[in-house]
């Protein structure tokens, strides 16, 4: 059985997807959006995945989604999402929570401060909007964590708004489809391009069908996210301070009070590696200190 928004797409004269796409910097004409559309979708009908964030119009689970994949990869996610969901299954017991709670749930997701963030924002939306997170995308990017793609994103996901962004994988696709033979292609270039090929009709499943169309580019394809200007390889996780910063967080969250030394002796690392993370850790808003001793922070 064909979705909807595939279906819309066949209304008129069957066109061929593999057919060649126009170059870049050119208005797409009708008939080139078409066979775009048309690969995606017969990618997504046969290979699209089942994720459990896909299965929700809550806005609040697909905020704590969204929130989770940035930076990490959707098998991680999956192993912590559900878990995560079932402590704090909406704004009021996210936002009453401990952080020491939170960061236990947090554990094997890195980059740490996202779980503060969505501590935050739960706050604000149970204090500031009745517990309901805004739609507006405007609004959204001024919480905690929420730039311009994930506002966007969540538009989309959660609201069914027609927005323009752009991730890792909807980039992926476009410089495989528009950009042959180029290098150093910026995200303006590629941009009016997602807005010309959106399906405004089903955003939401427009986006989670480009998405599985780049996770299967980088899985038979060189990465085309190599030609992008903004292509960073990712640092060494082993051995990073951001590995240590976790280490530290996960000693305090199973023994709510240590020292520097014991925390150094326990994590078997220097005291100068172990001083100079925990500084960061206090600007972040992880951690406080009484005396020589070093606590969870217990109010954000």
């Amino acid at each position: 059985m064909k979705s909807k928004s595939t279906r819309d797409l066949r209304k008129g004269k069957k066109r061929n997807p593999a057919s060649k796409l126009v170059c870049p910097g050119k208005r797409l004409t009708q008939a080139a959006v078409r066979r775009f559309q048309e690969r995606i979708y017969l990618h997504y009908q046969a290979h699209g995945r089942k994720l459990p964030w896909r299965t929700t119009q809550d806005p609040y689970r697909i905020l704590v989604s969204e929130i989770m994949l940035q930076q990490t990869q959707v098998q991680t996610v999956m192993g912590k999402y559900e878990p995560f969901i079932s402590t704090f299954p909406d704004f009021p017991s996210l936002a009453r929570a401990s952080l020491r709670m939170v960061l236990q749930k947090w554990q094997g997701l890195g980059y740490n401060r996202r779980a503060i963030a969505l501590m935050q924002i739960a706050q604000r939306v149970t204090d500031e909007f009745y517990g309901k997170l805004p739609s507006s995308v405007e609004t959204l990017k001024t919480f905690p964590g929420i730039g311009a793609a994930t506002a966007a994103s969540i538009a989309a996901f959660a609201f069914h708004k027609p927005t323009v962004f752009i991730e890792t994988n909807i980039r992926r696709v476009f410089i495989h489809s528009f950009f042959h033979d180029r290098t150093n292609i910026r995200d303006a270039e590629i941009l009016p391009l997602v807005e010309q090929t959106l399906h405004t009709s089903h955003p939401r499943e427009w986006y989670y069908a480009l998405m599985d169309y780049g996770v299967m580019l980088k899985q038979n394809h060189e990465n085309p996210n190599r030609r992008s200007a903004h292509y960073q390889k990712q640092p060494p996780f082993q051995g990073s301070n951001r590995q240590i910063r976790g280490m530290i967080l996960k000693a305090l969250t199973t023994k709510s009070c240590l020292s520097e030394q014991e925390i150094a002796q326990k994590l078997h690392l220097s005291r100068e590696k172990i001083k100079y993370n925990l500084v960061q850790l206090e600007k972040e808003g992880f951690i406080k200190r009484k005396r020589r001793k070093i606590t969870l922070a217990e109010n954000l």
